[in-house]
Order: structure tokens, then C-alpha cells, then sequence
């Protein structure tokens, strides 16, 4: 790997390597020596955990079977992956049947939404479905419209994952929620933003003045403009600490799609330098992304660097290390009995976290704020009416402590 940027890949294992110089494999001889040294004492195993972790299976298995030789893989591996490729295939396909449905079924009820992720992203970064995962469908709509979106879902069969809330500042701590529908096995997320607070972002109708229609289905299905889209999954990517590769070969496969010169201006007067240098850092290094000399002006930065060296860390270590107050922090017997202690540690934890270093003063203060934010718990162990609803928040402490108490006995 060519290191320009000072990053440190000693952490990378043999056979993430190799699954890179694959991703960055050619049809011809030199490619061909390189994986040959590679492949010396490599653990399948590992190999195939990170292909599907990072979700690079359905490129891997297109990029073997076109390659003239596999001599140096053995061809139970090539298998396993070609049945990994097939079962997505077929997924995708379902969630392109289900997306045409639910666009119908909002439209007519006139709701507008548009798709952020899933197959139509499919067919526009890399022209085929079949080649990109998904795991549900991540709808996006006005808040004002989530009642009734709500109410669409349920009566077609959807099962809601949690409450709907009216609580003060409930859709402020978060932004979707989550669907599942029994029979169809297929899982909706509806949004109403497009990352949580206090991430800036363009308004709706912003987004659906720019919006494209895709030519995936026969009824009409929106989903993100160009620029929005690549704006979302650097933002995306970012929150998560990149953990899955997938996302980096999103923004590689978009750059290498012949991005324009404006629309590169567009991302950068409108985009977190330190987010977007980190991205490009990390697919110019690790994939080999083409760059142009205006997208090189954000990349030389020594934050861009650290956080890019910060992200090598969460794809070694597959995992969704996404900070979340609440599911992050775990209570543990030394401080049942001690709640201020429990907090401190919870605290503690937060702040040791490299995801948390990653993020920029206003994400890390809203973090913190988030600890002491009323929750929905709250309301459900005291009950007050809305005009009393301010008192939940000198409450808090005192209903923390109390939901914990009961908790432990």
C-alpha cells in the first residue's frame, strides 16, 4: 500500500490485505504475482469473515470469476462467496419489489419519500444490484408526515420496533424508526432526518427539488441527487468510524464515475473538509481512488490524517462502534449501589472511546447533553401532564437513580 499520508497499517491483518488487492486487481500478470505472495499461510476462514463483515462479497466473487487464473484460491472459497453472491441477489431483489410497493402505497397517500439507501443506490453507484448489500430499506420523509407513515406501515402488515413518542425532544435524540414486517422478513427504516442531531443538513424539500427518480422499477421511486448522495455517505461512513469497507468502496466507485468538476466544487463548499479528507485519504489509499487537484486541497490536513488513521482502527476490528449513550454504557455491580459513581464511569467510558475523539466540540457536547436529556423511560415511570413537562429535565437525575435502584433489585 502506498502511504503518502503518515498512516500506520501495521494493525491490518494478511488476509484484509488481500482482500484489498483484490478490490484493486486488474486482469493482468503483475496483479497476479502480487496476490500469489499473499496468499502464503492465509486463514479462509478470516478471509471470508471479513468479505461478508465488510460487505465486499458480491465485488470480491465478479472480480474472481473474471480473473483468467484462480490457481491461487482455493475453489471451495471462490464457492462460498458465489452462494454469498447468489442469497444477496435474491434479497436485493425482493427489497426492489417491496421498495416499488411502498412508494406506491406513500405517493397515493400523498407522502413524499425518498430512498437513501438500498437497491436503487445499487444500480446507480455500480450499474447492477447484485453487486451492493442491504439489509432493510432507509426511507426518508418529513417529521410532519410520520404519524400518518406510521399508520400506512402498520396496516400493511409492518410491526414497529419501539414507541412512537410525543415526548419533548424525542425526535431530536433520534431520527428513524424501525419496521419489520413477519411475513415478508423485510425491515423499513423511516427517517425524518438524514443523521442525527446536530449534524447540518439540507431540508426536505431541499433534497426533493434535487431528488432523481430511478429506472430500477416501472412506478416511480425517488431517492437522493448526486451530490446529496455522496454528501449522506461520507456522513454516514464518518458516524460509523467507516467499519465496513463497503462504504469506502461506495465513495470510490461514485468518484471513479466521472464526478464533474462543479459538482466536485459543490462538495467542497459544502462539505466538513476533515469528513471528506478523511474518505478520500482512506480510498486513495486503500483502493487507489483517482483524485482530481481540487479534491487533493482537503486531504492535506493533519486532522483529515488523524481521523483517517483513527477509522484503520474500527476496520480492523469489525464492529459498529457507533457511540450511543445509552447502549454503550453497561451497568456493572460495583456501582449498583452507587449512582453517581455509575454515572462517573459511564462518562468515563464515553470519553475513552476513539469514535468520541473523531467527532467535532458541538457532536461531543450534544453526546454529553444527551446523558441528561429526559428519555422516554422517564415518562413512563412518572407520569406528568404536558404543560408540567419542563420538570422532567431537574427530574432526571432523581429518576435515573430510581429506574436504576429498581433495576438492580
Amino acid at each position: 500500500m502506498n502511504n503518502n499520508y503518515d498512516l500506520d497499517f501495521s494493525t491490518i491483518p494478511k488476509e484484509l490485505t488481500l482482500l484489498l488487492t483484490i478490490m484493486n486487481t486488474k486482469n493482468d500478470d503483475s496483479d497476479l504475482r502480487v496476490t500469489n505472495e499473499l496468499v502464503t499461510e492465509v486463514d479462509w476462514e478470516l478471509f471470508i469473515q471479513l468479505a461478508i463483515h465488510h460487505r465486499l462479497y458480491p465485488l470480491i466473487y465478479t472480480k474472481l470469476i473474471q480473473m483468467k487464473e484462480q490457481i491461487w484460491i482455493p475453489q471451495k472459497i471462490v464457492q462460498l462467496l458465489g452462494d454469498e453472491y447468489k442469497k444477496n441477489t435474491f434479497n436485493m431483489l425482493r427489497l426492489s419489489g417491496e421498495m416499488e410497493q411502498v412508494s406506491k402505497l406513500f405517493m397515493e397517500n400523498q407522502i413524499k419519500l425518498i430512498y437513501l439507501k438500498g437497491p436503487v443506490i445499487a444500480t446507480d453507484i455500480y450499474g447492477d444490484i447484485s453487486l451492493r448489500t442491504s439489509k432493510d430499506l432507509d426511507i426518508l420523509i418529513t417529521k410532519t408526515d410520520l404519524i400518518r407513515a406510521d399508520e400506512l406501515l402498520l396496516n400493511s402488515g409492518y410491526e414497529r420496533e419501539g414507541k412512537l413518542n410525543t415526548f419533548v425532544g424525542w425526535t431530536w435524540q433520534n431520527h428513524h424508526v424501525s419496521y419489520f414486517h413477519p411475513q415478508k422478513r423485510i425491515q423499513i427504516e423511516i427517517h425524518w432526518r438524514l443523521h442525527p442531531f446536530p449534524n447540518i443538513e439540507h431540508s426536505f424539500n431541499e433534497l426533493w427539488e434535487r431528488k432523481r427518480v430511478s429506472k430500477l422499477t416501472s412506478y416511480p421511486v425517488y431517492f437522493l441527487g448526486k451530490e446529496d448522495l455522496f454528501s449522506f455517505l461520507i456522513t454516514h461512513g464518518n458516524r460509523h468510524g467507516w467499519f465496513r469497507l463497503r462504504w469506502l468502496a461506495d465513495i470510490d466507485q461514485l468518484i471513479r464515475n466521472r464526478i464533474s468538476s462543479d459538482d466536485t466544487s459543490y462538495f467542497l463548499n459544502m462539505y466538513d473538509h476533515h469528513h471528506l479528507g478523511q474518505a478520500l485519504i482512506l480510498t486513495t489509499q486503500l483502493l487507489k481512488t483517482p483524485i482530481n487537484k481540487e479534491m487533493k486541497t482537503v486531504i492535506k490536513g493533519k486532522r483529515s490524517r488523524k481521523l483517517a488513521q483513527l477509522a484503520i482502527f474500527y476496520i480492523v476490528e469489525m464492529g459498529d462502534l457507533q457511540i450511543k449513550c445509552q447502549s454503550q454504557i453497561t451497568v456493572v455491580k460495583d456501582h449498583k449501589n452507587n449512582h453517581f459513581s455509575f454515572l462517573i464511569a459511564a462518562l468515563k467510558s464515553i470519553f475513552s472511546d476513539r469514535l468520541f475523539s473523531m467527532m467535532s466540540n458541538v457532536q461531543k457536547f450534544i453526546v454529553i447533553v444527551k446523558l441528561f436529556y429526559p428519555k422516554p423511560a422517564d415518562t413512563n415511570l412518572l407520569k406528568l401532564p404536558k404543560p408540567l413537562y419542563f420538570l422532567y429535565f431537574p427530574l432526571r437525575p432523581f429518576l435515573w437513580a430510581w429506574r436504576k435502584s429498581s433495576f438492580m433489585r
